[in-house]
């Protein structure tokens, strides 16, 4: 049994979520969270967020025991790209582009005791 989390939209670049999701992947669930809340990344903030939802789900969802619980699975995909103009000299306008990703993190319950 699973528990899923995902946030989309988030308004960060999936590059620099992904470099935060190799550091927590295959962790337990209270170890992860501390590794987020020690690491100095913008992507740590709405990750964070993110696990606690996944806790939650997997206790009022599935009755599972949150001290189990460890990252099966998190990945993130790119989201739609906003597109903004920013004006330079002589008439000139230069493109700015700002990533969206879509974030899915899994929990799992681990089996051994």
């Amino acid at each position: 049994m699973e528990a899923t989390a995902k946030a989309t939209f988030v308004r960060i670049a999936p590059r620099k979520v992904q470099i935060v999701l190799d550091l927590i992947r295959n962790k337990p669930a209270d170890e992860a969270m501390a590794i987020l809340k020690y690491t100095p990344k913008a992507a740590c903030e709405p990750l964070a967020k993110l696990l606690k939802s996944a806790m939650a789900n997997a206790e009022n969802n599935f009755d599972m025991d949150v001290s189990k619980l460890y990252v099966s699975y998190c990945a993130v995909s790119q989201g739609p790209t906003l597109k903004r103009i920013r004006p330079r000299s002589k008439g000139r306008a230069y493109r700015i582009n700002k990533k969206t990703s879509h974030v899915t993190l899994t929990l799992k319950e681990s089996e051994e005791e």
